[in-house]
């Protein structure tokens, strides 16, 4: 769960110095990043990392296809929106 700071109870570990989310990147698995990444664009919402087509091996035989971007949340969490285009075999 990710709360807003200042509204209802705060469960505050320590002091908050910006930006909040340092070396924290919260993955969300979506149908598809372009509507989103209009919504951002329409809406003047900079993009961390512009989208991109990325493939991770997740074995010795297979690797993962994603489309993906990044976008900082007002409080300064990245945010990595991604779309599954499959897998394959590695390409080296």
């Amino acid at each position: 769960m990710l709360e807003e700071r200042g509204v209802g109870r705060n469960w505050l570990t320590g002091e908050l110095i910006q930006p909040l989310g340092r070396e924290t990147n919260f993955q969300i698995s979506v149908p598809e990043i372009e509507p989103i990444v209009d919504s951002l664009g329409h809406a003047g919402v900079a993009l961390f990392m512009e989208p991109e087509t990325k493939w991770y091996r997740v074995s010795g035989t297979e690797e993962a296809g994603v489309r993906q971007f990044l976008v900082t949340d007002p409080d300064g969490y990245l945010i990595r929106f991604q779309s599954s285009i499959g897998r394959r075999e590695p390409a080296d």
